[in-house]
């Protein structure tokens, strides 16, 4: 049987996509499936997909060399897709042609529509000798009348549509009492975490989801303030990119909550930040179905989520795997947070069942609902087996087709005898056998030490004498470290990265596979970076100070954030007020002695500004705390303004100790740990996460 999934964009993160991908891949091992993407706008897709899935690309928009990104239909209106939803999915005239086509001449036994506009299109172009199945991610009364009119229009046209939940299943058939169409509930699939399990002691709450105003992350953020009154060693992520981005930054601030919430940015795959939390928190106004929810469950981490249409009830059994709370009640929120923070025995017990719970959500559950489904429609779903009407051939030109008898007839009296190539040696071609081009996919782990553990997937691999290699960037002068080689087959290989051995210098590291007979040599793709073992993690005693964290770039490789120095001034907190801020951190690779009367200086990067400097408090051998007065600095800025690089100077002869915020399991400082503007200075954290001060000239009156 083959199946066929629409999808509007196959290479984004959504959760339509994410659902789409594990319901597909497990179908794939019993069926032939296809994902069919209306726009291709990205090289390869950003989520894992199960090699014998097919994916078909109907209009390539791609940037760089999208062959239909000047194709005038693109800027013409669809014909069939309202205006809100059209806007939305980037539909146009062109869709409407290629969707079309696509749909006369699919082979498919069943065909699966993700989306509103999508489904409309299958409703419309889609024929009778394949099932046609729509499928609906959002709440029944959630979409812009326009949208909902027209979907409702399509549905009887259907031979089957599902929801997420069995709520909106309910609400669905209610609104179709007489239509044939057959309305279910075939909630999204959720793969089981590959991570490691959360450690219920960490003291971070995590939540992640698109930053917009249905997520009511403002409520959180608002409940965050009574959390911390009460427990200040507690710290909040939200994990996400959207439109609330600046409104709850500018609500953090105001609630003097930059130290404690930490905005993270958007991160794929978010399973390796879920295992950092203990707890994890939703507080949206209505969630269809809940897939933050599953996958944070996955990772053994107990979910406090509000009470809304229609998800968070049916995943979550409150009290037993997560706790539920009420809507809109940012005070309700903060206790069902209090509750499990203030019992560790608690969270625990949630969080080993909410793993258990999770596993009715995985994909070969969804893909049998699917086959289910798909029987009880009269479509045999025997793996090997078609029961679609093959599409209508396109009637060939006469022309065409004589030139196409000529060809068979005169090309087989052009070939000319092939002399056989001489047997290679069996030792040769054993030698082009082991000489398979490599290709590197692998993991990293954090041991209990504090070592990268790299495990690079077996696939690919060929040969005898690999290593794993880490270079520099710019530098071009490799440290190689050997790679094991799997006690059994299929096992990865591993590298170790010690951390007490592997003194790597500063800067961006990039991995690559060795193979050392043939010096074949592949950059290294990452599939799952996990650091949630740094969280915890201290760094090596004595000097000098050194740090490492893996994590996958931009494009998808594995790469290494790594910094070494004499000693370092790490920055724990930073309080702001109207006119000074203040600093509290530690000294690693050096101490404070009696003696000692360190000071702070900062550097400015002009040559108009001068010099500052201010005392240091020693409060203990390693720990010190300093103020620097808004006056001070805006008397030593000049006309123009400056920025200061700070440090600590624990002589009046020594060595400068850069400070920064290095110590953790983030990469690039400069872009979560942002502070505003307060009294006309901003501290802030560099590309290398060391500590700078800006005071802008004044503005003119």
């Amino acid at each position: 049987m083959k199946i066929s999934f629409l999808l509007q964009n196959a290479y984004g993160i959504g959760g339509t996509i994410r659902s789409t991908f594990n319901v597909a891949s497990a179908l794939a091992a019993r069926h032939d499936v296809e994902i069919v993407s209306t726009l291709r706008t990205g090289k390869v897709p950003r989520l894992p997909l199960h090699p014998k899935v097919k994916l078909v690309n109907l209009i390539d928009t791609r940037e760089d060399h999208g062959a239909d990104r000047d194709d005038p239909l693109l800027s013409q209106d669809s014909a069939y897709i309202p205006p809100k939803e059209a806007k939305g999915a980037h539909f146009s005239a062109l869709t409407d042609r290629r969707v079309a086509e696509h749909l006369a001449e699919t082979d498919a036994d069943v065909v699966v529509a993700t989306r509103p506009g999508l489904v409309m299109y299958l409703a419309g172009f889609g024929e009778s000798r394949y099932l046609k199945i729509g499928q609906e991610h959002r709440i029944y009364g959630t979409h812009e009348p326009n949208i909902r009119a027209a979907q409702d229009r399509a549905i009887p046209h259907l031979d089957a549509h599902t929801t997420v939940s069995e709520a909106d299943a309910r609400t669905h058939r209610e609104q179709f009492p007489d239509v044939k169409t057959k309305i279910i509930c075939i909630p999204n699939g959720c793969p089981p975490s590959e991570v490691e399990p959360a450690d219920p002691a960490t003291k971070l709450v995590v939540a992640a989801g698109r930053l917009i105003p249905v997520k009511r992350y403002d409520l959180l953020v608002a409940a965050w303030a009574t959390v911390h009154a009460q427990r200040p060693d507690w710290n909040l992520r939200i994990y996400g990119r959207g439109p609330e981005l600046a409104k709850l930054r500018a609500q953090i601030e105001r609630l003097d909550l930059t130290e404690t919430i930490t905005l993270m940015g958007a991160h794929s795959p978010i399973e390796t930040e879920w295992a950092k939390g203990s707890i994890a928190a939703v507080t949206s106004r209505e969630e269809s179905f809940g897939m933050t929810i599953v996958e944070a469950m996955n990772c053994g981490v107990p979910v406090v989520a509000t009470d809304c249409p229609h998800g968070p009830g049916e995943i979550i059994t409150d009290g037993k795997d997560g706790l539920l709370v009420p809507v809109g009640d940012s005070e309700g929120i903060a206790k069902g947070l209090l509750k499990l923070i203030g019992d560790d025995d608690l969270r625990r017990t949630m969080g080993a069942a909410a793993r258990v719970s999770s596993q009715r959500y995985s994909p070969e559950q969804i893909a049998d609902a699917y086959e289910n489904l798909i029987r009880s429609l009269g479509v045999d779903t025997t793996p090997g087996t078609s029961t679609a009407t093959p599409a209508p051939e396109k009637a060939v030109p006469l022309g065409q087709s004589l030139r196409r008898t000529v060809g068979k007839v005169i090309r087989p009296l052009r070939r000319r005898p092939v002399a056989q190539p001489a047997r290679k040696p069996v030792t040769e071609a054993l030698k082009e056998i082991v000489r398979r081009p490599l290709k590197a996919t692998a993991s990293t782990r954090v041991d209990a030490d504090g070592n990268i553990v790299v495990s690079v997937d077996s696939k690919g691999l060929a040969g005898d004498d690999l290593s794993l290699t880490v270079t520099r960037r710019k530098e071009g002068k490799p440290a190689s470290v050997p790679l094991a080689t799997p006690a059994t087959p299929g096992a990865p290989y591993t590298a170790v990265l010690d951390r007490s051995k592997l003194r790597l210098g500063e800067g961006r590291w990039d991995l690559h596979v060795v193979r050392d007979e043939d010096k074949a040599r592949r950059r290294v793709v990452s599939h799952l970076a996990e650091g949630k073992n740094l969280l915890g993690l201290e760094p090596l005693p004595g000097a000098p100070f050194t740090w490492m964290i893996a994590y996958p770039t931009v494009d998808g490789y594995l790469a290494l954030r790594a910094w070494h120095r004499p000693a370092h001034a790490e920055a724990l907190t930073i309080r702001q007020s109207e006119a000074s801020f203040t600093v509290q951190g530690r000294l690693y690779g050096t101490t404070f002695t009696e003696d000692t009367k360190p000071f702070v200086i900062g550097t400015p990067r002009s040559e108009t500004a001068a010099d500052i400097s201010a005392e240091v408090t020693v409060m203990d051998p390693t720990t010190f705390r300093f103020t620097l007065r808004h006056s001070q600095l805006k008397a030593a800025r000049g006309d123009d303004g400056a920025i200061w690089d700070l440090a600590l100077r624990l002589a009046g002869d020594a060595e400068p100790v850069r400070i920064g915020r290095i110590v953790g399991d983030i990469v690039d400082r400069n872009k979560t740990d942002i502070y505003p503007t307060v009294g006309g200075v901003r501290p802030y954290l560099t590309v290398n996460s060391d500590l700078a001060v800006n005071c802008p000239a004044a503005e003119a009156k």
